[in-house]
C-alpha cells in the first residue's frame, strides 16, 4: 500500500493535462510505451495496456508516478514472495509517508507491517478464516443468496426486468456476511456499509479532496461504533469475531487495543468491495461468454474451477505495491532503496508465459496460480470466504434463472487498485416463469 500512497501523490501532481502529456511523452521516448493509470481507456480495458507493457517494457519505470511497474507473472510472483527486500511498510526504508490519507485506515494493520508483528497479528485473525471455519458458514451464505434472489424474483414478477445485479446481489451479500461475522446488528447494516464504502475509497489514488474528507469522518464514526461494540462484548462476549479478538487483546502482548480497531477496519474493507467485484466482474465475464455460462449451467460441478478462472480473468484487485528495502538489481534494472514498485496483478494474470491463451475465458482451466489474492506473507486471508461466496452466488444464480442477459453495456469505475463496475444491468427470466407459462 505504500506504492498506492506514491500513486496518490503523483495524481495530485499531475492535475494539469499539459504536464501529463509531457511526462508521458518523455516516458514513451525512453521505453517505447507508457503507463497512464488516469486514462479512462485504461480503466475500461486495462489488458490492452498490460499487453503493450509486457511486450515492450515489462520492467517499466513510470515517469508519471516515479515508480517501477511490473506486468510479467514471474516478476510479480517473485516480488510478492520476497518480503525481505520488498516491504508493504515504507517506513522500513526510511521513506516519509507524508500523505494525509496514509494514516487513515492503514496504520499498523497487517497489510502495512512486516514480520514479526505481521505474523503475530495475522495468526489471531486467520483462525476465523480457515477452510473449515468458512465451510461452516456455507448454509448461512446459501440462505442469504436465496433471500436476495427471492427479492430479484419479486422485482421481475412486478414487471421490472432490468435488474442491477450489483445492488441486488453483489453488494449486499459480502457486506452482510462480514457484518454478521463481526457481530454487527442487522439494523446497523446501512450505516456500516456507508462507512465501509467511504473508507475503502482511500485505497484509490484517484480519491478527491471532498472524498478524502468524507472518508476521514467515516473513519472516525466507524471507530466510535467499533468502540461501542467492543465495550458491549467485554461485558457480554458472543460467538463472533470481535469477541474472539477481544480475548486476544486481553491476553496481554498478543494484540493491543489500537491493533484491534485497525484490524476490524481492515476486515470490513477487505471483506466487502473485493468480493462485490468478484461477483460483479465474474458475472459480466460469463454474460459476455454465453458458451461458458451455459456450460457452467449444464455442469455445475465445474463451479470451483469456474470461480478460479473468473478470479484470474478479471481480478477484483488489479494493482499491488511494495517499497524496496535495499538496492536491488532485477533483470538488469537497478531498483534503489526506497523506490516504489507497482505490481499490475491483472497483467500478471494475463501473461501468456504462465496461462495459455490468457484472453480466453475457460471455466475448466481452474488454475489457482493466479495472483488475484496476492502471494507470500500478505496472501489474502479472506480468500476461502471470497471463493465460497462466489461459488454459492454463481451456482444459485444459474440454477434460479433460465436466461441472464446484459440489458446495457456496463462501465468500470475510475479505480486503479480495486477493479469494479458502476452497475450491472441484467435481464432475467426465472426458471419457474417458463414452467408457469407452459403449464
Amino acid at each position: 500500500m505504500s506504492a498506492i500512497r506514491s500513486l496518490r501523490r503523483a495524481v495530485a501532481r499531475v492535475a494539469q493535462p499539459l504536464y501529463i502529456r509531457g511526462t508521458l511523452l518523455k516516458e514513451r521516448v525512453k521505453s517505447g510505451t507508457t503507463w497512464n493509470p488516469l486514462d479512462d481507456g485504461y480503466h475500461q480495458h486495462p489488458t490492452d495496456t498490460y499487453e503493450q507493457l509486457r511486450a515492450k517494457d515489462p520492467i517499466h519505470f513510470s515517469e508519471l508516478t516515479n515508480a517501477w511497474v511490473f506486468t510479467r507473472y514471474e516478476d510479480c510472483d517473485a516480488i510478492l514472495r520476497d518480503h525481505k527486500r520488498f516491504s508493504n511498510d515504507s517506513r522500513n526504508a526510511d521513506v516519509p509517508a507524508n500523505d494525509t490519507a496514509a494514516n487513515l485506515n492503514e496504520a499498523r494493520s497487517i497489510l502495512m507491517i512486516d514480520q514479526p508483528d505481521h505474523t503475530r497479528m495475522r495468526s489471531l485473525v486467520t483462525r476465523a478464516f480457515t477452510p473449515k471455519a468458512i465451510e461452516a458458514l456455507r448454509p448461512r451464505i446459501e440462505a442469504l443468496v436465496d433471500d436476495l434472489l427471492d427479492d430479484i424474483d419479486a422485482q421481475a414478477a412486478s414487471g421490472r426486468r432490468h435488474i442491477d445485479m450489483l445492488q441486488a446481489l453483489a453488494v449486499p451479500l459480502p457486506i452482510t456476511v462480514i457484518a454478521e461475522m463481526l457481530g454487527v446488528p442487522p439494523e446497523d447494516m446501512p450505516r456500516f456499509k456507508e462507512w465501509s464504502d467511504k473508507v475503502a475509497r482511500t485505497l484509490e489514488p484517484t480519491i478527491t479532496g471532498p472524498e478524502l474528507a468524507a472518508a476521514d469522518v467515516a473513519n472516525e464514526e466507524l471507530g466510535r461504533y467499533f468502540e461501542g461494540i467492543i465495550e458491549q462484548r467485554r461485558v457480554e462476549p458472543r460467538d463472533d469475531l470481535i469477541s474472539r479478538l477481544i480475548e486476544a487483546e486481553e491476553a496481554g502482548d498478543k494484540l493491543t487495543h489500537e491493533e484491534l480497531l485497525v484490524t476490524l477496519r481492515l476486515i470490513l474493507i477487505a471483506g466487502n468491495e473485493t468480493t462485490t467485484n468478484l461477483i460483479g466482474n465474474g458475472l459480466l465475464a460469463l454474460l459476455k461468454h454465453p458458451d461458458q455460462l451455459e456450460r457452467l449451467r449444464r455442469e455445475p460441478e465445474l463451479i470451483e474451477s469456474a470461480v478460479e478462472e473468473l478470479l484470474r480473468y478479471d481480478s477484483a484487485v488489479q494493482t499491488n505495491g511494495r517499497t524496496a528495502l535495499e538496492d536491488v538489481e532485477w533483470d538488469g534494472h537497478l531498483i534503489k532503496r526506497g523506490q516504489q514498485v507497482i505490481l499490475l496483478l491483472g497483467g500478471a494474470n494475463h501473461d501468456p508465459e504462465e496461462f495459455e491463451h490468457p484472453e480466453d475465458l475457460d471455466i475448466t482451466r481452474g488454475s489457482k496460480r493466479h495472483l488475484s489474492f496476492g502471494r507470500g506473507i500478505h496472501h489474502c486471508l479472506g480468500a476461502p470466504l471470497a471463493r465460497m461466496e462466489g461459488q454459492v452466488a454463481f451456482s444459485r444464480l444459474l440454477a434460479r434463472y433460465e436466461t441472464l442477459r446484459l440489458s446495457a453495456e456496463p462501465r468500470y469505475k475510475d479505480h486503479i487498485v480495486l477493479r469494479g463496475l458502476e452497475s450491472l444491468p441484467v435481464d432475467v427470466t426465472p426458471v419457474h416463469a417458463r414452467v408457469a407459462a407452459t403449464a
